[in-house]
């Protein structure tokens, strides 16, 4: 079955824009950073309230009659049985610690995705929005409490971590992204029309091609200019020219490092 060519306005709308996008940028999501601190701060408190619960047993266990059962399992599990809140407590140790650790995993996992860059949350606003955001006649694609998801860029998180990007290539995506158009996966509703798609794909591809030129050209025009030219002064002041000239293009053509363009520069 065809998927229909426009869209209920609202969450199918949205659903199938952030869908569209062939390279997945378009997949921006609150991360919802308060809440998610305020839920690891809400379990470690429960976590200090029933390691304190645990404690107060222990301090009760010590006692010379009972102070086996800190020793073996077997007498700790038959005194607990006698006292069922004993094992209760054990259970909800494991189930509430496994749950809090669980959730720093998944929030040390987001920390690490990047937020979405300036030019996609920018054409993401401006569907979400109807329009561009600040103008009277722009409303939230989703009402209530859901209309200012995307108003605070420093909480959104874009699932599609794309790799990091050398200067080149975010020059001509933000400069040239209109001369490498892509057709959209999913029909959109009628207000994402004014979006276009910027394939990454084949920007990578002119990227690549276009490094390969330049550093083709750098490396023969040296050859061939310095096999022409006589004059050692000369020579040493073209070595030098073509030196600076390939740590700018390395520089700025690629994703390295300051240390790597040392490196490559002295080899």
């Amino acid at each position: 079955m065809q998927p229909p060519d426009r869209f209920v306005d609202g969450f199918p709308s949205l659903a199938a824009f952030v869908a569209s996008d062939r390279d997945g940028t378009a997949a921006i999501f609150k991360r919802f950073n308060r809440l998610a601190a305020r839920n690891l701060l809400l379990l470690q408190s429960e976590l200090a309230d029933l390691q304190a619960k645990l404690d107060t047993y222990d301090s009760e266990d010590a006692r010379m009659e009972t102070l086996q059962s800190l020793r073996h399992w077997a007498d700790y599990k038959a005194r607990a049985t006698s006292n069922p809140s004993r094992m209760a407590l054990v259970h909800q140790i494991r189930a509430t610690l496994k749950e809090y650790r669980e959730a720093m995993l998944f929030e040390s996992t987001l920390a690490a995705i990047p937020p979405p860059d300036r030019k996609t949350l920018k054409a993401f606003r401006f569907n979400f929005f109807h329009g561009r955001p600040q103008t009277p006649e722009a409303f939230p694609t989703l009402g209530g409490n859901s209309c200012s998801l995307y108003d605070d860029p420093d909480d959104l998180v874009a699932l599609h971590a794309s790799d990091h990007r050398d200067r080149l290539t975010v020059f001509v995506q933000d400069n040239f992204g209109y001369l490498f158009k892509d057709e959209p996966v999913h029909g959109n509703s009628s207000s994402s029309s004014a979006v276009d798609y910027a394939s990454g794909r084949k920007i990578a591809s002119f990227i690549a091609y276009l490094s390969t030129i330049l550093a083709a050209l750098l490396l023969l025009g040296a050859t061939i200019v310095l096999y022409n030219v006589t004059s050692d002064t000369l020579k040493l002041g073209l070595v030098a020219l073509f030196t600076i000239l390939f740590s700018a293009s390395v520089g700025l053509l690629t994703n390295a490092k300051r240390s790597e363009v040392f490196g490559s520069t002295a080899a």
